[in-house]
């Protein structure tokens, strides 16, 4: 008797997990965008590599052995050699790890960031469309009710058949244009459904309302995530300069090595000697002191420090131009809504109302629709664009949440 309420439960759970709200897509692409977590590995491979660097060689263990010959007598020689750096390599090479998992890090972050806006972007534009959709509906309605007055108005003799198949093909005409903003639809969460680990045949349903047109606060952009990778890029080419000045100098060797000799003085007779040494090797940096390998680092550094410098540039104007796209989309709707709109709505009752008495023409009304429908269709887009707008400013200045 409990398998029908369990049945709707699961439905009713089916339904509402498919159910988001704006607010909810950063959370989800961060846990479930598959390059997200291809990404993320990155990091752990850095990490990795931070382990095994700034260590010691191993040290060397030979042994030799020598049979009795007329000049030598046998001998069994065993050895242990340590290279040691004479600079503070080990201590750069950790330095550099660290600052390449720092980098990946960041690099994981400014992937981050691009995706949720991305997402962000195909999220508010399924919302814009589930408007348009609805303005669609409302004008199909209208055009239904006034297609229905004309086609009766005709068959009594009233007015002319042109008349009722021309509103007939206007409210055609908006029911195709509801089918194509259908079809935008299903190509946008084509696009949104990976990005939020949904399956190709898992329902999405984007909920809500776009905020208001308030324009954000201006903060800095110092804090996004790809500046402040060239910067580490730049401290990591510092380092990598400081490392190939260190490689100049080869390591040095000392070891322990301790032999044992046998000779047969006569047939009877063996004398066996032994001995324990201890030696140590210096290369000599005559013929390669690793400037090659010096002077692409230096150039290295520079060109980090153009790169940075370079980026900062971008990110300015593409938070400002993307701050100047909000206040004009603002204003747009606010001079659209507020004052042309109403005069516009406030004439095409009076055309309706003037045809359905026989003052006017029908083509008048028609075109006075179509005003009023471009009109709306003006702020919704208008509107749209705003938080476009405003997702690009966010990505571009790194405050997106």
């Amino acid at each position: 008797m409990h398998r029908p309420f369990l049945f709707l439960l699961g439905l009713t759970f089916t339904t509402s997990a498919s159910a988001l709200t704006l607010s909810d897509i950063a959370p989800r692409v961060r846990h479930h965008h598959p390059q997200l977590k291809a990404a993320r590995m990155a990091v752990e491979e850095a990490r990795g590599r931070q382990l095994g660097s700034g260590r010691l060689a191993n040290p060397t263990l030979g042994t030799q052995f020598q049979n009795e010959s007329r000049v030598s007598p046998r001998s069994t020689e065993f050895s242990l050699d340590q290279s040691f750096p004479i600079t503070r390599r080990l201590g750069l090479e950790r330095q550099l790890s660290a600052q390449l998992v720092t980098s990946a890090e960041l690099e994981v972050k400014d992937v981050e960031r691009r995706l949720i806006a991305d997402a962000r972007i195909l999220a508010v534009r399924l919302v814009a469309l589930e408007k348009q959709r609805a303005l669609r509906q409302q004008q199909n309605q209208l055009a239904q009710k006034l297609s229905t007055f004309a086609k009766d108005r005709a068959e009594a003799g009233e007015l002319s058949p042109l008349d009722a198949a021309q509103a007939q093909v206007d409210a055609q005409r908006l029911q195709l244009e509801a089918r194509r903003i259908e079809i935008e639809t299903v190509s946008l969460q084509g696009q949104l459904k990976p990005m939020l680990g949904y399956s190709p045949s898992q329902a999405l349903q984007i909920t809500g309302e776009l905020s208001a047109l308030t324009l954000p606060g201006r903060v800095p952009w110092q804090q996004r995530a790809d500046y402040q990778l060239a910067q580490a890029k730049t401290q990591t080419a510092q380092t990598e300069a400081s490392l190939a000045h260190a490689r100049r100098y080869q390591d040095v060797s000392a070891g322990f090595f301790a032999a044992r000799e046998q000779q047969d003085v006569t047939s009877r007779q063996t004398e066996r000697t032994g001995f324990v040494g201890f030696r140590f090797s210096i290369p000599l940096p005559l013929w390669n002191r690793n400037q090659g390998e010096i002077a692409e680092k230096k150039a290295s550094i520079e060109r980090a420090r153009l790169e940075a410098a370079a980026l900062a540039a971008e990110i300015t104007s593409e938070a400002e131009t993307a701050r100047r796209e909000m206040e004009a989309n603002a204003a747009l709707v606010s001079e659209t809504r507020d004052k042309l709109l109403p005069l516009v709505k406030q004439q095409t009752d009076k055309l309706e109302k003037a045809y359905e008495t026989g003052q006017t023409d029908l083509l008048t009304v028609l075109r006075a629709r179509e005003q009023r429908l471009l009109l709306e269709a003006a702020v919704l887009d208008a509107t749209r664009d705003f938080h476009l707008a405003r997702i690009r400013y966010e990505a571009a200045v790194g405050s997106a949440r």
